[in-house]
């Protein structure tokens, strides 16, 4: 069994089904709300649990009644959770999903990530084919590359430039200016940018490069809220295999389109086509 593992963040997000997000000035009314404990640190967690069976969240989360629902609802999910308390404000967010399938995000709050000195089991990552890397300090990011693969998001950016750490990929989204890459030392073994219906491409350290595109949607599109963080999980599961990039990128296309099936980010992720459950 592969053993895969994020050191991530979560935010706490409430959602709100509509026709359209509003205009300024204007008024709608939403279908459906509900609330689940997100972000790119337990979706991508969540993605690599239905992938392998299991999956832990290295996470730092906010010491209040938010922040502890959060740990409580990401157990229930299924995940193992390593969290330490911070004595601030859980994050949280607002997301609009509209009938194109569509979603607008709005987040408040700092994003909180762990620290290595955090009193974690972080000794176990080693003992990790795979980890996922979306927020901490250099502490956290040392101890994470400890693991068999390691891959990172372009928002972790302000700590991955200048830590000397080799990343195994870094995978960043060509439509969000945030997450745009910048030139690391050592560079990572690929830089993966993601297109949404376009595919996306990669290019390795060594000069090879590559594509794929976008893979069918197993059903009707629901909503696109975590299919980035789905692809995410896919990529960091396929590497942690054993697989080539090609083969990486190919079942993360596969995992963000299975998102797209579900309502908000965890409904759709237990589709991926051509998957075996564990």
């Amino acid at each position: 069994m592969v053993k895969v593992a994020v050191v991530g963040h979560v935010e706490w997000i409430e959602f709100a089904r509509v026709a359209e997000v509003p205009r300024p000035g204007r008024i709608v009314h939403a279908s459906e709300t509900f609330t689940a404990p997100a972000g790119g640190g337990a979706v991508t967690a969540m993605q690599l649990r239905h992938l392998a069976g299991q999956a832990t969240l290295y996470t730092a989360l906010g010491d209040d009644e938010v922040g502890h629902r959060a740990a409580d609802e990401l157990l229930r999910l299924g995940l193992r959770v390593e969290a330490t308390f911070r004595p601030e404000p859980q994050r949280r967010g607002f997301v609009f999903l509209d009938d194109h399938g569509e979603r607008t995000i709005t987040v408040i709050g700092e994003r909180l990530g762990t620290w290595g000195a955090d009193p974690l089991p972080w000794d176990l990552l080693a003992s990790y084919d795979g980890v996922y890397f979306t927020a901490g300090d250099r502490g956290a990011l040392a101890f994470a590359r400890t693991a068999g693969t390691m891959v990172a998001t372009a928002r972790a950016m302000e700590v991955l430039r200048g830590s000397g750490i080799r990343l195994d990929a870094l995978v960043g989204s060509a439509r969000d200016p945030g997450e745009r890459p910048e030139l690391l030392d050592p560079p990572p073994g690929a830089v993966v940018m993601t297109g949404g219906k376009a595919g996306g491409s990669w290019t390795a350290a060594d000069g090879r490069s590559g594509a794929w595109v976008a893979a069918p949607v197993p059903g009707p599109v629901r909503d696109a809220y975590g299919c980035g963080d789905s692809f995410a999980g896919g990529l960091t599961y396929g590497l942690a295999e054993g697989g080539s990039i090609d083969e990486a990128v190919e079942l993360g296309a596969r995992c963000g389109a299975a998102c797209l099936t579900g309502s908000g980010p965890y409904e759709g992720q237990g589709r991926v086509p051509g998957v075996a459950r564990p």
